[in-house]
C-alpha cells in the first residue's frame, strides 16, 4: 500500500473520529502519529516529529497574539462596551427605516474590531439588541437572525482568531491577514445594511411583527434621547480601543502581538475605571482566557503535526498533481474547495474546518497560482457561513440559548439569518473574482 493511499485512509479516519465525538486536537494527534509511524515504520521518528510540533506550538512569539486578544475580548465584554456601542448606534441610526437592525449591524462591526470572536458578539447583542428590537415592533425572527447574521463579522474584521489560525497554518503574515480582512469585512457589513433597508422598504412583513412599518407605529418612536455627554461617555472607550489596536497595527507602529498586548491593557484600564472588574470577575476573565487560549494552542500543535504527516505521505503534492491533470484548473479547484468547506460547516466548528483543510489546500492553491492571503479570506468567509447553517450553526445556537425564549424557535432564527448567508456568499464571489479587493 502506497504512502498516499495510507494518507487518504487516515484523512477518512480523522473525519470519522471527529464525527464520533473525539476532540479535534486528540483526533489530529492520533491520526498524525499513526500516519508517520505506519508510513515510515519508525516509532522514534513519529515521537520526534510530535515533540518538534509541540515545541514550535509554544515557542513562537507570534502565538502570544492569541491569549492577548482573547483577554482583551473578555475584558471588553464585562465592561459593557457592547451595550454602549449599540446604544450609540441606536441613537444615531434610529430614524432610518429598519434603524435598529442597522444599529445592530453597526454595533457588531465596531465590536468585532475590538474582540474578534463571533460567539462573544452573538451572546452580547442577543441580550442587548433583541429585546430592544422586539419591544419596538420588530419580528423576533428578524431580530434574532440579524444578531446571529451580523455576529460573523467578528471572524473577518480584524483582529480575528480565525485569521490568526489561518495565518499560522498557511505560514502567512498575521498583520497582512488582518489588513486583508478590512475591505471584505466592510463589504459584508454594507451588504447586511442594504438587505435591511431593502427588506424594511419592500417587504416590511419580514422585518416588523405587524404589516405596519416602524414609521407608522407611534409607539416604536418612543426612544429615550441620549445627551451629548452620555454619547461621548459611551463612545470614547470604543474610540480609544479601536485607535490603540487598529491604528497602531495598520500604521505599522505595533506588531500583531504588541497590538494585542496594548489592546488588552487598554481594555483592563477601561474595566477598572468602570468598576466592572472585582476579584471574582478578574479570576473568571483570567481562567476563561487561559482555557480558550490553551485549547487553541493545543489545536495548533496538533495541526502542525498533522501537516507534517500529510507532507510525509505526499498528499498535497499528489492532490495538486491530480487537480492540474484533471482539467479542473484554478477556478474549478476553488469551486470544489468552497463547496467542501460549506459542507463541512454544516457539521464541524470553524476552527476544526481550518485545521483539517488548510494544511492540504493551501499548498495546492499556491501551486495553482493563488495568493495565499486572498485564499485565506475566501476560506474564512466560507467557514463563517457554517456559523449560520444547520444543523451545527453555532452562532444560531448561541443566540437561541442566550435568548432563553421558547416562543422563538431555532428554525425561525435560522430563517431570519438566511438572507445574511446570501450576502456572505455574494461577498465571497466578489473577493474570489476581484483580488484587488484584498489590500493585504
Amino acid at each position: 500500500m502506497s504512502s498516499i493511499t495510507i494518507g487518504l485512509i487516515l484523512i477518512g479516519v480523522l473525519f470519522a473520529l471527529v464525527l464520533l465525538g473525539m476532540r479535534i486536537a486528540v483526533a489530529l494527534l492520533v491520526v498524525a502519529f499513526a500516519g508517520v509511524w505506519i508510513i515510515r515504520g519508525n516509532f522514534d521518528l513519529s515521537m520526534r516529529l510530535m515533540s518538534i510540533a509541540a515545541y514550535n506550538g509554544v515557542a513562537n512569539y507570534l502565538f502570544a497574539t492569541i491569549p492577548l486578544f482573547v483577554l482583551m475580548g473578555h475584558l471588553v465584554s464585562i465592561s459593557n462596551v457592547g451595550k454602549d456601542t449599540f446604544d450609540v448606534a441606536e441613537a444615531l441610526l434610529r430614524r432610518l427605516l429598519g434603524g435598529l437592525g442597522i444599529a445592530t449591524v453597526a454595533a457588531n462591526t465596531v465590536f468585532a474590531a475590538v474582540t474578534g470572536v463571533s460567539i462573544a458578539s452573538a451572546a452580547v447583542f442577543t441580550k442587548v439588541a433583541v429585546p430592544e428590537m422586539t419591544r419596538h415592533g420588530y419580528s423576533p425572527s428578524f431580530s434574532a437572525g440579524t444578531v446571529a447574521g451580523s455576529s460573523v463579522l467578528g471572524m473577518l474584521i480584524p483582529p480575528s482568531l480565525l485569521l490568526i489560525i489561518y495565518g499560522v497554518l498557511a505560514e502567512q503574515s498575521i498583520g497582512r491577514m488582518f489588513i486583508a480582512g478590512l475591505v471584505p469585512g466592510a463589504l459584508l457589513a454594507t451588504g447586511f445594511v442594504l438587505w435591511i433597508l431593502l427588506a424594511a422598504k419592500f417587504a416590511p412583513g419580514i422585518v416588523f411583527a405587524s404589516p405596519k412599518t416602524q414609521e407608522a407605529d407611534p409607539e416604536a418612536q418612543a426612544y429615550d434621547d441620549l445627551s451629548t455627554g452620555e454619547l461621548l461617555r459611551k463612545i470614547v472607550p470604543i474610540i480609544v480601543l479601536v485607535t490603540f489596536v487598529l491604528g497602531g497595527l495598520y500604521s505599522g507602529f505595533f506588531t500583531p502581538t504588541e497590538a494585542g498586548g496594548v489592546g488588552a491593557f487598554a481594555a483592563l484600564i477601561i474595566a477598572i475605571f468602570r468598576r466592572s472588574l472585582n476579584l471574582r470577575g478578574c479570576w473568571a476573565v483570567l481562567s476563561q482566557t487561559g482555557t480558550i487560549s490553551v485549547g487553541i494552542l493545543a489545536l495548533l500543535v496538533a495541526a502542525g503535526f498533522y501537516s507534517q504527516m500529510l507532507a510525509v505521505a505526499g498528499i498535497p503534492a499528489a492532490i495538486g498533481a491530480f487537480v492540474s491533470g484533471s482539467g479542473f484548473g484554478p477556478v474549478g479547484f476553488l469551486i470544489v474547495y468552497v463547496l467542501l468547506v460549506l459542507l463541512l460547516g454544516m457539521i464541524l466548528d470553524s476552527s476544526s474546518i481550518l485545521l483539517i483543510v488548510v494544511p492540504i489546500a493551501a499548498p495546492i492553491a499556491q501551486h495553482l497560482g493563488y495568493d495565499l492571503i486572498q485564499f485565506g479570506i475566501i476560506t474564512v468567509i466560507a467557514v463563517e457561513v457554517g456559523l449560520l447553517t444547520p444543523p451545527f450553526g453555532i452562532s444560531i445556537f448561541t443566540v437561541h440559548s442566550t435568548l432563553g425564549d421558547r416562543s422563538v424557535s431555532l428554525e425561525s432564527i435560522f430563517a431570519g439569518a438566511l438572507p445574511y448567508v446570501g450576502v456572505m456568499l455574494g461577498v465571497l464571489i466578489l473577493v474570489a473574482s476581484f483580488p484587488v479587493l484584498i489590500i493585504g
